[in-house]
């Protein structure tokens, strides 16, 4: 069976930290606690959205995703003060009487006067409001007239909501009803007629809909049956804990038995329930950016095609099987959705290299990732967990053809990878939690002109500067 690459494009990838600071509470504590010299954001005070989403989902409700919500414009300004104590102190004064909330404030030594600190600082508001304009006379007079104005940062577009990834199947990079000459399905005009069909339902799905229910075949259901069966035998012994708890639940639950493939939108509400993430119907292969930009947005794209039935245990290409049978237990477990959208909240906004960058991460993670667990090697990632033939492969401890890396991502996102073979290379973490804290504090480490959060509630991005997005072209 020959490994078959989920997200051919993808390579490499990044993101930056987000820095927070509420007008109530941040400025006056932060105010106290350093001089102008000294400028830091406090530690409680930094937000990287991926993480606070999660840390911040305490209840088990998740907010209606999709809507699109009035989002607070942000404004941007720059000035220079002495370097002395107390001066900063005065200026976050003037923006706390005036009721106004910064979302960011950064410095740097003065290039003209070593005596002078110049702050740029990012606050809600509008330039015409009225405790705006009084708000920066006053500032104006702090720093005797050296008050200028930030410029927006331009950034690749990403979705600020989830009706705004429903553009996203119109531009799959192949659809699924494209089939390579060498796909076992190629010369079957029943098996293509079916896909088209399929394809054709998941086409017209947007965001907040019920996903289309497929009316499985015989075959189809006996070739997801074979599989199953076969799967279900390794998983006891290569499979990691958190897989099985989840499958087994799935189970339990009634979503999964071998009699018929699952339906994606029983399979998606039961991983509503448990960790806020779900799935939505695709038409084809998606580009790298936008598979990653809809994690952000706790959003798997999956697709609901089945592969030939001729060949029950190899698919050149990802299909339901693949994306319930690898992706979807491991979705329900809360660090590794953590890790998911970490990964897709670092996506948005990247630059086409940060891209590959991150989805060459995604790759030797989610799709072959491996854990060190009890005494031997274990599997959390989908392509392994879907592939009979890799799943033993990968996990043998007298596998003398691959090398196994403790996971580090600043070193994956520089691996090259196979697509059509075996992978030479895996890396294993020694938990979920590692796995997902390391994968975070890589995002971290690459700066970006702005910093966001997810709002769970109202299912958006929010920025801590106001961007511009200018068009993508060729998606990778």
């Amino acid at each position: 069976q020959s490994t078959w690459g989920v997200l051919f494009t993808m390579r490499r990838a990044i993101v930056a930290a987000a820095s927070s600071l509420s007008r109530s509470t941040g400025v006056a504590q932060f105010a106290n606690a350093v001089s102008p010299s000294a400028f830091t954001v406090p530690q409680q005070h930094r937000t990287f959205s991926a993480a606070a989403s999660a840390i911040n989902a305490t209840s088990g409700a998740y907010g209606t995703a999709g809507k699109k919500n009035n989002v607070a414009r942000t404004c941007g300004i720059g000035f220079t003060l002495e370097d002395k104590k107390g001066e900063l102190m005065r200026a976050l004064k003037v923006f706390d009487q005036h009721d106004i909330t910064l979302t960011r404030i950064e410095n740097r030594p003065s290039p003209l006067n070593i005596n002078e600190q110049m702050f740029f600082v990012h606050f809600v508001g509008h330039w015409d409001e009225n405790k705006v304009t009084d708000a920066l006379k006053a500032i104006d007079d702090l720093s005797k007239g050296r008050v200028f104005k930030l410029r927006s940062p331009t950034v690749p577009w990403f979705p600020r909501c989830l009706t705004d990834i429903d553009q996203f199947s119109k531009s799959t990079l192949d659809a699924g009803t494209d089939l390579a000459s060498d796909h076992p399905g190629f010369k079957d005009e029943t098996y293509r007629r079916r896909r088209e069909a399929i394809v054709e339902r998941a086409s017209t799905y947007k965001a907040g809909q019920k996903i289309p229910l497929i009316d499985y075949s015989d075959d189809e259901n006996k070739t997801w049956a074979e599989v199953y069966d076969k799967l279900c035998e390794l998983y006891p012994s290569h499979a990691c804990e958190e897989f099985i708890e989840a499958f087994q639940s799935l189970e339990s639950a009634g979503v999964y038995s071998k009699d018929k493939v699952p339906q994606l939108q029983h399979v998606s509400e039961y991983l509503q329930s448990k960790t806020g993430f779900m799935l939505r119907p695709v038409t084809g292969l998606l580009s790298g950016r936008d598979f990653l930009n809809a994690l952000a947005f706790r959003t798997f794209f999956s697709t609901q095609y089945i592969r030939h039935h001729s060949v029950p245990l190899y698919t050149p290409e990802p299909d339901v099987i693949h994306e319930l049978m690898g992706h979807a237990p491991m979705l329900a477990n809360p660090d590794f959705a953590d890790f998911s959208q970490i990964i897709g909240l670092a996506s948005l906004g990247a630059t086409d290299e940060q891209i590959k960058q991150l989805a060459t991460c995604y790759w030797f993670s989610v799709e072959f990732g491996l854990l060190f667990q009890n005494g031997g090697l274990k599997a959390y990632g989908a392509g392994l967990l879907s592939s009979f033939g890799e799943l033993q492969f990968s996990t043998s401890p007298t596998n003398t053809k691959a090398e196994v890396r403790p996971w580090d991502p600043y070193n994956a996102a520089k691996t090259e990878y196979p697509i059509t073979t075996y992978q030479p290379i895996y890396y294993a973490a020694s938990s979920l939690p590692e796995a997902k804290e390391r994968m975070l504090e890589y995002c971290q480490s690459i700066p970006k002109p702005f910093s966001i959060r997810y709002d769970k509630h109202a299912g958006r991005i929010i920025t801590d500067v106001d961007v511009v997005g200018k068009p993508v072209g060729l998606k990778f």
